[in-house]
């Protein structure tokens, strides 16, 4: 995932070339035996655009990503929830987050606050029964605890307004001592850190069992906060602006062969973001910019602090890409490289939010440390999902979609892309399916019969067998959309369903509401009746 290397000395571990990233797949030959079984290695990203690593069209260095991705395999239909705890919902149950009670869902309850029904366990438990341990470092944002939910060992980072010197964090349930102020904790790395000790104590204490392991980040997540030396990297990179960059990103993802559209979408200048901070907008000053926007529209005052917050977020996004270089070099030191599933996603599109919460923001202080509260905006994270529309929150294609990595040597051979719509609520069958377990819930746990993702095992291997097209549905914040195979309907809150044919606009740009007002129809009442179903099975009793 990298076209562009710039030369770096750090002062945190090397990166390696070859990084691993999860996930997911299956060979249709599956292991019979514990030890040999595959481990896996879930990596997700908090808030990081579909074009933000060099395989997807990025700029920003990202050589780990990049030879996973072509030592391995790189999916371009892939969804995510378009938020952050619905998707760490989905991604660990295999059920959609409304009806586990981890989104809102009409009136009944549900959303970051929401409690999942016993029926449907975290990934952890499930994996039990085929002998895996399991280990989780970073962020949360799901009910409970992550050592009442199945993982055997859990760093867990309580605080994500601030990537430097946390105030709250734990390990295995416990408090630990907030961080100091001449602390060096950076957040990236320290999680690295953790999930690499529980691995290495694995080794030492249980190496006859495989392992699971969930590393999940909050970069690139506001506050805009990295290392200054990595900020220094991209310092002078974005003072040509978001319309060069989208542009270049487009080209470059045509060089890829990634998707259809020739051109990109006119900028949404109504569109800002989707919460209303007016105080936060006052006190980042007259730098901010809270509407997508051409360039060429901007003060000189504004497109200096513009341009020094996506070389913040180019910094977080390289510093990920660093540890997950470190995560590879550990698989291949302990001759685990082969036999781990490696997979690499982001929980939602980039974000357009902007406020200021944790410590607030010092004016004074420098872009990116510890003492200011930066928030990406509507424009550069238009130009982080390029090529697509709107952003987090949103369920058109730029807040829905994610990279997803899938590397396993063992499993399958390097053989590029996947254009197969999936969701990531596919994750947790596809990985029962490689471990040897069944992918369908147990009858016993009083839940629906069938996951709401499939398995993905055959679509890794290359082994594709004819299926009927599966829907994937979405509903957040009352934005909804449905894809049913090259189709996908959507309306946002506030305006009329759309129809599109994502196989020639992948951008959303041509509505055929006109052209096939029976398909919409149509496709409108499968939404409807999907919901239906999903209401009735967020009303299950919790066992």
């Amino acid at each position: 995932m990298i076209d562009l290397i710039f030369n770096l000395s750090r002062c945190i571990p090397r990166r390696s070339l070859q990084a691993t990233i999860l996930f997911v797949s299956v060979s249709t030959q599956l292991p019979a035996t514990e030890n040999e079984r595959p481990n896996v290695i879930i990596i997700l990203a908090d808030d990081m655009g579909f074009s933000d690593a060099g395989c997807y069209g990025s700029e920003i260095e990202t050589p780990n990503l990049d030879q996973l991705a072509h030592d391995g395999l790189k999916f371009t239909n892939f969804y995510n929830t378009a938020r952050c705890w619905p998707t760490r919902a989905s991604l660990l149950t295999g059920f959609y987050a409304q009806q586990v009670h981890r989104d809102s869902f009409d009136g009944r309850g549900g959303g970051n606050k929401g409690v999942r029904p016993a029926w449907a366990p975290l990934l952890p438990v499930r994996l039990k029964d085929a002998g895996y341990r399991s280990y989780h470092s970073g962020k949360w944002h799901l009910d409970s605890d992550p050592m009442s939910t199945g993982f055997d060992q859990s760093y867990q980072l309580l605080d994500d307004n601030r990537h430097f010197r946390p105030a709250r964090h734990n390990l295995n349930g416990k408090a630990l001592p907030a961080e100091t102020p001449e602390s060096t904790y950076y957040a990236t790395t320290a999680m690295t850190d953790y999930l690499l000790r529980f691995l290495s104590e694995h080794e030492r204490d249980h190496a006859e069992q495989p392992f699971f392991g969930y590393l999940a980040f909050i970069a690139p997540h506001f506050p805009l906060q990295a290392r200054q030396e990595t900020i220094d990297k991209y310092a002078k990179h974005y003072s040509v602006g978001w319309d060069q960059v989208r542009a270049a990103r487009l080209a470059k993802q045509h060089e890829l062969g990634m998707n259809a559209t020739s051109v990109l979408p006119d900028y949404e200048p109504e569109i800002g973001p989707p919460y209303d901070f007016p105080d936060a907008i006052s006190q980042l000053g007259p730098g901010e910019v809270n509407r997508e926007l051409p360039w060429e529209q901007l003060t000189p005052t504004q497109k200096n602090s513009q341009a020094s917050k996506m070389a913040i977020h180019a910094a977080m996004v390289d510093s990920i890409d660093e540890e997950v270089g470190r995560v590879v070099d550990w698989l291949k030191q302990n001759k685990q490289f082969d036999n781990t599933l490696l997979l690499f996603l982001s929980d939602n599109g980039a974000s357009a939010e902007i406020m200021i919460r944790g410590d607030g923001h010092d004016p004074k202080a420098a872009p990116g440390s510890s003492a200011s509260y930066l928030c990406l905006g509507p424009g550069w994270s238009r130009a982080a999902n390029t090529p697509f529309r709107r952003h987090k929150t949103w369920v058109h294609e730029g807040g829905i979609s994610t990279p997803l990595i899938a590397h396993w040597p063992k499993g399958f051979s390097a053989d590029g892309k996947r254009d197969k719509p999936a969701h990531v609520a596919s994750i947790v069958p596809t990985i029962l399916d490689l471990a040897g377990l069944p992918t369908k819930p147990d009858a016993s746990d009083s839940g629906p019969s069938a996951f709401s993702g499939q398995s993905l095992a055959s679509v890794m291997t290359g082994n594709v067998q004819p299926e009927a097209e599966a829907s994937i549905w979405w509903l957040h914040e009352n934005n909804k959309a449905l894809r049913k195979g090259n189709f996908k309907v959507v309306k946002a809150a506030d305006e009329e369903w759309q129809l599109y044919d994502l196989s020639a606009d992948r951008i959303e740009a041509q509505d055929l509401l006109l052209e096939q007002p029976e398909r919409l129809k149509q496709m409108v009442s499968e939404w409807e009746k999907l919901r239906v179903q999903y209401q009735k099975d967020a009303q299950i009793p919790r066992p």
